[in-house]
């Protein structure tokens, strides 16, 4: 029996951000003061330290920045599937995210484009992922 996916933990912060991946929409904080898209959710501005906060949603569409290859397991999950790719993304909108990739490590490269995916986990949560684009594949 393989063991099951770590569940991120969902604050207050970040409701916002979990109840778009429900809806298979990816959505970061935009400061309604500046505009500023921010990833991770913060309680302040890093540009004008404004409070005030909307969920903006993005395309999902983005190019690899950067990236390394797991060779060894963090948790039990992922033993089956080393080796894997967790990525740094340049959003088109200008924000960064970090996510695991769902491909093979022999097929990454920096500036690949990429598409976020939506997977279902237990308890309820929407995972947003990314794989290379369907025109890479």
């Amino acid at each position: 029996m393989s063991a099951t996916r770590p569940l991120p933990q969902q604050t207050e912060l970040a409701a916002g951000y979990w109840e778009a991946a429900r809806r298979h929409e990816l959505a970061v904080q935009r400061c309604t003061a500046c505009g500023v898209l921010r990833h991770y959710p913060q309680e302040r501005c890093p540009e004008c330290l404004s409070a005030a906060v909307e969920w903006a949603t993005l395309s999902g569409r983005g190019r690899i920045y950067t990236y390394v290859v797991a060779h060894a397991a963090f948790h039990p999950f992922f033993q089956d599937r080393l080796p894997y790719v967790v990525a740094t993304i340049d959003l088109e909108e200008g924000v960064r995210v970090v996510s695991d990739l769902d491909e093979p490590a022999d097929a990454i490269q920096i500036g690949v484009p990429v598409e976020v995916f939506f997977e279902e986990l237990e308890g309820e949560i929407t995972l947003p992922r990314f794989r290379l684009t369907k025109a890479k594949r």
